[in-house]
């Protein structure tokens, strides 16, 4: 009987080691590949280009802008406004113009420039007048007139003289001859005086308006250059003057 309870035990306690074992907690299964989580996706910072074409132009000239961007959700161009991802657009420039562009997006921004240079417009030439000094002189200085058998600068006279000074003063590097005439009636040396007097007179009214005397030059021509030969009253006032020439 003892001997049988010796075997007994042992089995009865590798019995009881099989038991606890069953009753361990299996491991968890691995879920397949298609319940396994997925890894959060990284958030792309946005990039931008733009070119201008040609980036130097003339006024009224065309420029072709062209851009792209990535990962961008607004695109906008300073001076334009806000326009697609990526696009084409053509624009005239009035003045030299930097295009800046801002793409914004979920990962930040990005900008980008095109510069486009306008040219100056070409210089306007003003043509060098073709009048010569000559012909210049001749339109704006006039001769002075006389009563008869007189010297004395009358109002008429006057203001033709204050008109020839202020010319004069303006072309300093003029310089002028004064011709003394006189009509027919008298001797010639008596002509000769007078017409002397009549040019003296006509250059001290330009010296007292300010005109260098060194500039004047006077002659007597008395009645030997007449500008008219009738004898008649409106003749003869033609040929008493003090009339003014280039001096060269």
């Amino acid at each position: 009987m003892k001997q049988r309870n010796r075997i007994l035990a042992p089995l009865a306690l590798l019995l009881a080691l099989f038991s606890v074992a069953g009753c361990s907690k299996k491991p968890a299964p691995v879920p397949s590949a298609e319940e396994a989580p997925t890894a959060p996706t990284s958030i792309q910072t946005p990039t931008a280009q733009i070119t201008a074409t040609p980036s130097v132009v003339s006024a009224g000239d065309q420029v072709v802008l062209s851009w792209r961007t990535t990962e961008a959700t607004t695109v906008s161009i300073d001076g334009i406004g806000d326009v697609p991802t990526s696009g084409v657009k053509t624009v005239t420039p009035t003045e030299s113009t930097s295009y800046h562009l801002v793409a914004r997006g979920a990962g930040g921004s990005a900008d980008a420039t095109a510069r486009v240079t306008l040219n100056a417009p070409p210089a306007i030439v003003v043509p060098t007048s073709t009048v010569s000094t000559e012909e210049e002189f001749k339109a704006h200085i006039q001769d002075a007139f006389f009563d008869y058998d007189t010297y004395d600068i009358r109002g008429d006279a006057q203001t033709v003289l204050s008109a020839d000074a202020s010319w004069l003063a303006s072309h300093p590097d003029i310089r002028v001859v004064i011709g003394g005439y006189c009509d027919e009636r008298g001797s010639n040396e008596y002509n000769l005086a007078l017409g002397q007097n009549r040019a003296d007179a006509a250059k001290n009214a330009l010296v007292t308006a300010g005109v260098a005397a060194t500039r004047i030059r006077v002659i007597s021509y008395g009645k030997e250059k007449p500008f008219c030969s009738e004898s008649t009253e409106e003749c003869w006032q033609q040929n008493r003057r003090a009339g003014f020439t280039l001096d060269r």
